[in-house]
């Protein structure tokens, strides 16, 4: 059964090809989405500059400003979630478009309804804690807080921002506070295909969200790996 958009979610498709930029903003508004089209990085942050969208799907590779470029800069201060659109078999490609803050990844070609699942699966992709009895509304990481109850992670009285699967992935971590969950359980919670590249691409979100987590990355406190069973968050 199709679950439809949620609250007709805004989309911004950025895209060189005028032909695919075209067919897949007409493809999207027949699934009962609202969509943009931005024709490169520049137009792109026009539209961004006076719209607030839902998900941005951005084409990699681009004249001038590439996508994987485009997403460093808007990582600086818009969360919004971002779907990579790469070349088949350019795993380097997908790999920078994690690390530079890319919420998923899709490689060309691929069918239509393929994205449209991808874009469902991410706009679903803020689950909800669970906090049974007892659980802190706000918890302690050394010079970290994270407030459970709004999903919200701050440094002192500095906002860290999250990027949508980075929220995700706290809540599913602050839900089950000391018990390591695997990437695989990870992989399914954030509602992506199972397989070893989307194990990998939880890895890469993992390095990213240390990075925010620890004072230092390579010697993670607060989010461990346990040897055989996966990621723990861990809380003072």
């Amino acid at each position: 059964m199709h679950e439809g958009p949620r609250r007709e979610a805004h989309l911004l498709v950025v895209d060189d090809d005028e032909r695919i930029r075209t067919l897949l903003r007409s493809y999207l508004v027949r699934q009962g989405y609202l969509a943009t089209a931005a024709r490169d990085a520049a137009h792109a942050r026009r539209l961004l500059a006076g719209l607030e969208f839902d998900l941005i799907v951005l084409d990699v590779m681009m004249p001038g400003e590439d996508g994987i470029s485009l997403i460093r800069a808007l990582r600086q201060d818009l969360s919004t979630p971002i779907l990579l659109l790469t070349a088949k078999g350019e795993a380097s490609d997908r790999i920078a478009g994690l690390e530079a803050g890319a919420d998923d990844y899709l490689a060309k070609p691929f069918e239509p309804k393929e994205l449209v699942l991808r874009i469902a699966a991410i706009l679903r992709r803020q689950p909800r804690a669970e906090p049974g009895a007892g659980l802190p509304k706000m918890l302690s990481l050394g010079t970290v807080r994270y407030d459970v109850t709004r999903g919200e992670l701050w440094r002192g009285t500095e906002s860290v921002r999250l990027t949508s699967t980075e929220a995700a992935l706290m809540r599913l971590f602050a839900a089950r506070v000391g018990a390591p969950i695997s990437r695989q359980k990870l992989v399914e919670d954030l509602g992506r295909d199972r397989g070893q590249a989307q194990e990998r691409a939880v890895d890469v979100q993992i390095t990213r969200l240390r990075r925010k987590l620890e004072d230092d990355p390579r010697r993670p406190r607060y989010l461990q790996t346990v040897r055989g069973e996966g990621y723990m968050l861990v809380a003072d």
